[in-house]
């Protein structure tokens, strides 16, 4: 009888061991190490050599590939222009922040034949989460399986034009005798829904968990396996949902989709700026309005900031949506060039609908936003912003200034400060908008507040 060989795996990154490890060398995560029942074939076989398959470069044809365009514009933007059938797409998020219910939408609303499969739910859960949606598609199959070898033949013989997996960690396989969710069934389990998707020409949706820090769990070659691999973003108390790519072999990596999480399910948000924007009779003084890019999609968002008095020795500074850091440096700028004292007062900033911003676009509206609280005096609806802010207290330029100018002018924006350097990125155009031009700070805050 051949002895049992175990090795242990980190759950966190998939590194293999041979002995039990406190610390991971690979993550420097802790108490990560699973032991895990490994069992190899020692039949040796001949290898057969075939070159028949083998062409040179230009002896390749290439097909153009028809995608499924599904109903859902957010999702065919995000992908490239739709579903490429034989693909595997990887589609990540929170614990409760929508997944299956933008799969199940998926299945639901456009006429594919569909097989859904579920280890998490139960068939009475997923019917209540369809009522809730008003589902059309008469042609989508529920299963609850979690074996994968009892999942294959199913799949073989219903022949569904779209498999989807909630989740792969609930995926095990007879080969492998450690527990659902390990490294090793993962990537066992991947790479078996992998090999079916490309002899089939099936594409497959596959949910996965994250974990704690907001990466995908399970191995890292679980993410080189795929085709896609999509990121569900959002905070649970606010309405608005983010699907970002962070790969892409079909399409760019640079789209973006925007959902409003409803009662009824997840609605696609085609003009997200004027949800983003709170309209007020008068203006009010700490906001200000941002010209940002979220991948490719320009955003108009407000940014709000309250500047008041310390209780404390120590000045308080929070950031809501906003990198802390950041807006550390930005009150050091404002402190050392235009002479706000504010180091004794508290700063508090927040990005209006939950959002979290990274496009530093958002540097001089932060600004203009501060310096108004600090002084208690109004910026006008009307006006909008979008350039970074360097140590030095110079304006800098920002990318793809075209696209920002014509989402502010088409929203209804009578003015737009940028970067004097970024006129030389504008072809000639006839704007609607005032587009003003400024080198250093106190130039606009000159052209901003002064009459």
């Amino acid at each position: 009888m051949s002895k049992v060989k175990t090795t242990y795996y980190c759950q966190n990154c998939g590194m293999q061991s041979v002995k039990w490890l406190g610390k991971c060398p690979s993550c420097g995560e802790w108490n990560t190490f699973a032991e895990e029942i490994v069992h190899k074939d020692k039949k040796k076989t001949n290898l057969i050599v075939n070159t028949e398959h083998i062409k040179l470069i230009h002896q390749i044809s290439l097909n153009e590939e028809e995608r499924y365009t599904t109903k859902d514009e957010e999702l065919n933007r995000v992908l490239g222009g739709g579903i490429v059938p034989g693909s595997l797409i990887l589609f990540g998020g929170e614990p409760g922040i929508g997944k299956s219910t933008l799969m199940l939408q998926t299945a639901l609303q456009n006429n594919l034949k569909v097989l859904y499969v579920s280890g998490e739910e139960s068939e009475q859960q997923i019917l209540l989460r369809a009522k809730r949606i008003s589902y059309q598609n008469k042609e989508c199959y529920i299963l609850n399986e979690t074996v994968i070898q009892n999942l294959i033949p199913v799949i073989e013989q219903l022949k569904p034009q779209l498999v989807i997996i909630d989740s792969i960690q609930t995926l095990t396989t007879n080969v492998l005798e450690s527990a659902p969710g390990s490294v090793s069934q993962v990537r066992e389990c991947a790479a078996e829904l992998m090999r079916v998707a490309k002899t089939s020409n099936i594409p497959f949706f596959i949910i996965g968990h994250i974990t704690k820090d907001g990466s995908l769990a399970g191995p890292k070659v679980l993410e080189h396996m795929v085709d896609t691999v999509l990121q569900f973003e959002g905070d649970q108390h606010y309405l608005y949902r983010i699907l970002r790519t962070t790969k892409n072999r079909f399409g760019s990596t640079n789209e973006i989709g925007i959902y409003e999480m409803q009662g009824s399910g997840l609605r696609q948000v085609s003009n997200p700026s004027e949800i983003l924007l709170n309209q007020r009779d008068e203006a009010v003084s700490g906001v200000a309005i941002a010209a940002i890019l979220e991948g490719n999609r320009p955003l108009m968002i407000e940014t709000q900031a309250l500047v008041a008095a310390s209780a404390y020795a120590t000045a308080q500074r929070s950031a809501t949506g906003f990198d802390l850091r950041r807006l550390s440096m930005l009150l050091a700028v404002l402190e050392k060039k235009y002479g706000l004292k504010l180091y004794q007062k508290d700063v508090f900033v927040n990005i209006a609908g939950g959002l979290k911003i990274e496009d530093p676009a958002t540097d001089l509206a932060l600004a203009a936003a501060i310096t108004s609280s600090n002084y208690d005096i109004p910026i006008s609806q009307k006006v909008c912003f979008s350039a970074e802010v360097g140590l030095t207290g110079e304006i800098r330029p920002v990318n793809k200034i075209e696209q920002r100018i014509s989402e502010a002018e088409k929203l209804g924006f009578e003015k737009i400060f940028i970067s004097q350097n970024s006129f030389k990125n504008i072809h000639s155009k006839s704007y609607h908008i005032h587009i003003i031009g400024v080198n250093k700070m106190e130039e606009m805050f000159q052209k901003l507040f002064k009459p």
